[in-house]
């Protein structure tokens, strides 16, 4: 059964992780190729380092589906380009739930390979974060998770959940959802309320004075 709902927490995150990376790259006018890359490298990306610091084979090199999902995806932002592309919200919609995914299968992932549950933390972040700052790289934007927005936070405070919920339940789809459902909250209240993280400036002598 958790295998089960692992994969298609894995199918539903590469997705929305490849819908939200191809609708910014028609935004900046990317042939369909381009588009592509994009959004593989937001759905692969993350996954990808995370495996290769655990020192095993990249997820997707072991099943092709995911270069497939990726061509659906593009696909689906061609066909629905009119409604996808002028949408202000897609982006954030989307890379919002691909984050709570993947960050929730870099934990598990990690907790598998028998590693303690502060790295499976670094681990999700790792995953659900660096996908978008290859995309944010491949588009010429400053990554989102530099920013001040909740976003790298919002996926250490998901795996504090994770770890909480997982010392008083053994139930791990419970612990899935409840660090999925975190990041997502987080993420959809500091956009109502304008959280932000403090901007570390850089003052000058004559600032200072």
């Amino acid at each position: 059964m958790n295998e089960l709902f692992l994969l298609i927490i894995e199918i539903v995150g590469t997705i929305a992780f490849a819908i939200s990376g191809i609708r910014l790259a028609a935004a900046k006018n990317f042939d369909w190729f381009g588009a592509y890359m994009v959004g593989l490298a937001t759905a692969i990306g993350g996954g990808t380092v995370r495996d290769l610091l655990l020192n095993t084979t990249p997820f997707w090199m072991l099943n092709g589906w995911y270069l497939g999902v990726t061509g659906l995806s593009l696909l689906t932002v061609i066909l629905l380009k009119r409604y996808l592309v002028k949408l202000n919200q897609t982006v954030f919609i989307f890379d919002t739930v691909g984050l709570a995914l993947f960050v929730v299968i870099g934990i598990q992932k990690t907790l598998l390979f028998g590693f303690p549950m502060w790295v499976a933390i670094f681990m999700g972040t790792t995953t659900g974060a660096l996908g978008g700052v290859l995309r944010d790289i491949f588009i010429n934007e400053e990554p989102l998770i530099f920013r001040k927005d909740i976003y790298g936070t919002a996926c250490i405070a998901g795996g504090i959940v994770y770890w909480a919920i997982a010392l008083f339940s053994d139930s791990v789809i419970l612990q899935q959802s409840a660090c999925g459902i975190t990041v997502i909250l987080l993420r959809v209240l500091a956009v109502k309320y304008n959280w932000s993280i403090p901007i570390l400036h850089n003052y000058s002598t004559n600032e200072k004075e």
